[in-house]
């Protein structure tokens, strides 16, 4: 049986360290585990209450809707943006958590992970990232960490797959990734 898990790249430059560990994490994903980058996030406009009528939402956000409904989990892969989450993704977020009540993000595990320029990696906007995505409804998977610090130098020669660091990080997060979205949900706490 197969997990399929959507990527979500938080930055939209072609060339972005995160857009290379998503490409990284597609050749390491282990066995039984199928990793779809989504390449639209450009595409979906601002999210706004006036254009989310059933019947006339953009092309672009049922697209990522369907996209996010059809898959077991979600994996974002983002840098760090003024301290906080890339606005692109803020807005993925915010499309992903409509309709109230039956969103495709709605208890769909999600981790967090990525690379910035700063000496935490990223951290802000992961953990940012974290608490929006649980305000949306998703299953958050705290535990799923990987921040790598100094990523416009650390990246200038070498491509993270040849990071043997960066390469184990990955490896693992998709390990537990797989066990999380395979595992039973712990009930929630009366």
């Amino acid at each position: 049986m197969s997990t399929s898990v959507l990527v979500l790249v938080g930055s939209l430059r072609s060339g972005s360290t995160n857009r290379q560990i998503a490409h990284a994490a597609l050749e390491l994903a282990p066995e039984g585990l199928e990793l779809r980058v989504f390449d639209g996030l450009a595409d979906i406009p601002f999210y706004n209450e006036d254009i989310d009528v059933e019947g006339s939402v953009p092309a672009a956000a049922s697209a990522f809707r369907e996209a996010v409904a059809a898959v077991d989990g979600v994996l974002v892969i983002t840098p760090e943006h003024n301290g906080t989450i890339p606005a692109v993704l803020k807005n993925a977020i915010d499309w992903s958590s409509r309709p109230f009540g039956a969103s495709p993000i709605s208890g769909k595990p999600v981790a967090v992970v990525g690379a910035a320029f700063g000496q935490f990696g990223g951290v802000w906007s992961h953990d940012e990232a974290r608490k929006s995505f649980g305000i949306a409804g998703a299953r958050v998977l705290d535990d799923i960490r990987m921040s790598v610090p100094g990523s416009m130098t650390r990246f200038v020669d070498v491509h993270p797959r040849e990071d043997e660091e960066v390469t184990t990080q990955l490896r693992a997060v998709l390990a537990d990734l797989q066990r999380a979205i395979t595992a039973p949900a712990a009930p929630a706490a009366a």
